[in-house]
């Protein structure tokens, strides 16, 4: 067995199960959990290297050979996800260690972060569409009670709605998954890319590519089917909110991905021209929900919705250069919207408010913060030579080759509206003078803006700066030295439009 394949899951399984037996002991549970995410993203780069060295990875569980047995298979795009999962994880829970409470603590936060690591690494891993399926439930139940951790009567509000619609989005995903195999008598992914083509009934395949996309468009949140996000994402720790906004949608996206690239192939002209429709509906309502926002966290949480538009826009090009594309901005919006949701939260621990009529004189008294909010804030709006501004000209030019002129308009178009409104966070949050000091001092996120001249730095400031730091980092890295990573990036788009090499590494010479 490939024990690399196995770690991304087994170490956010240990540190959580460890975690518990330091119930009692919140400082314990911090250093376990800083050493179990250190862990899981020292292995998830293993993993990389030896994809990129060796090719495609495969495990299958108990010796049972493929199709018949638990497959976990590490592809290019897979193990660059994984990556993701392990960056974002460390950077959430050194964060955390200086912005979550003792009562959350108490009541399992960090066991519960590291399962929710654990189910969103194993179905990037997964070579099998049904425990794609039960790993989006791992997902689901370590999320809700993440969201829901606390008992606000505004958390709680936001996580019915989380729920309700993920419930009914994973009640369609298990629907379609019954039908895929009373068709195709498997569910192993690369079983099924052999097998679907032969299907005589092309209608039934297309209507269960569409029962696919609609399960996963919910948990991507993609038009029009994303009104659970922002609904939710701005209610729990801003940790939490940050954790979800990096990682949470973009495994659905992942799935569409591979569903799309791997299996359901044979109506591109229909189900990729659709994916492209949705795509740009999806960037638009996006940020026409962030400019109407006045809350930090709300204009971010939209902002989620609008730039996944742009992922499942070179899905719908359905070419290396358009898939290419899709995946290197996956990676540079992981960075940039886990370290605006951590920046955020800063600007709550100094100011007491998310709300930005209610915030202002952040540039002058905490020039630094200004400079860390500016480089994510450029980056995602697309400003040369960030790293956004990379991801959206890859995707903009695999547009332009396939003749795709609308979707090129409206992603330029959505790119102008994305700076106008990061313009105005600017404007309200780092560039206005104070608000006026309250006479009380307030409670950590009441909303009520604290005395601007308290400029003390917070307890525990370099747990609360480092990650959005490094995060910044790497931001300006993407950015500079692009090479490498739009390199990898070309490499794992041609794997996904050559499925054969996975489909071999999978089954090897079975028939």
């Amino acid at each position: 067995m490939n024990v690399l394949l196995v770690l991304p899951i087994l170490i956010p399984l240990v540190t959580a199960a460890v975690s518990l037996l330091a119930w009692r002991r919140p400082r314990w549970q911090r250093w376990l959990g800083i050493g179990g995410a250190a862990a899981l993203l020292a292995a998830s780069l293993a993993l990389l290297e030896s994809v990129r060295n060796g090719g495609i990875q495969t495990a299958q569980m108990g010796d049972w050979p493929a199709p018949f047995g638990i497959t976990l298979v590490a592809d290019l795009f897979s193990a660059i996800m994984v990556v993701m999962a392990g960056l974002v994880g460390f950077a959430v829970v050194v964060y955390s260690t200086a912005t979550v409470d003792h009562r959350r603590e108490s009541f399992g936060y960090y066991p519960l972060l590291h399962i929710l690591l654990m189910g969103v690494c194993g179905a990037f891993l997964t070579g099998d569409i049904f425990n794609l399926y039960v790993w989006f439930e791992v997902m689901l139940i370590a999320s809700f009670v993440l969201l829901a951790l606390g008992g606000e009567r505004e958390q709680l509000e936001g996580a019915f709605k989380y729920v309700t619609l993920n419930l009914m989005s994973s009640a369609l995903f298990l629907a379609a998954v019954g039908i895929l195999y009373g068709v195709a008598g498997t569910l192993n992914m690369a079983d099924l890319a052999r097998k679907l083509p032969q299907v005589e009934q092309s209608g039934l395949v297309t209507t269960l590519a569409m029962l696919f996309l609609v399960a996963f468009g919910i948990k991507a949140a993609a038009f029009p089917l994303f009104f659970w996000l922002p609904a939710s994402y701005h209610t729990p720790p801003v940790a939490v909110s940050a954790l979800f906004a990096g990682l949470l949608t973009k495994v659905g996206v992942y799935a569409l991905i591979r569903v799309f690239t791997l299996l359901f192939t044979q109506e591109v002209s229909y189900t990729h021209t659709l994916i492209l429709a949705v795509a740009g509906l999806t960037m638009v309502t996006g940020v026409l929900g962030a400019m109407a926002q006045n809350e930090f966290r709300r204009i971010l949480s939209f902002h989620i919705v609008s730039q996944i538009g742009y992922m499942l826009m070179g899905l719908g090009l359905f070419t290396v250069a358009g898939l290419a594309g899709s995946i290197f901005y996956i990676m540079h919006h992981i960075i940039v919207k886990t370290n605006l949701f951590l920046i955020s939260g800063v600007a709550n621990h100094f100011r007491g408010t998310y709300q930005l009529k209610e915030l202002g004189g952040l540039y002058r008294a905490y020039p630094g913060l200004a400079v860390l909010f500016l480089i994510p804030a450029l980056s995602l709006a697309g400003v040369p030579p960030l790293s956004g501004f990379f991801a959206k000209l890859g995707l903009l030019q695999a547009g332009l080759a396939t003749g795709q002129y609308a979707i090129v308009a409206t992603a330029l178009g959505v790119s102008l509206l994305t700076l106008i409104s990061m313009t105005k966070i600017w404007a309200e949050a780092f560039w206005k003078p104070a608000a006026a000091p309250s006479v009380d001092p307030p409670a950590a996120g009441t909303g009520t803006p604290q005395d601007p001249s308290q400029h003390d730095p917070p307890k525990g400031s370099l747990a609360l700066f480092a990650p959005v730091v490094v995060l910044a980092v790497l931001t300006l890295t993407m950015g500079l030295v692009a090479e490498p990573f739009v390199g990898l990036a070309i490499q794992a788009a041609h794997q996904l439009m050559n499925p054969a090499g996975y489909i071999e590494a999978v089954l090897g010479g079975r028939p």
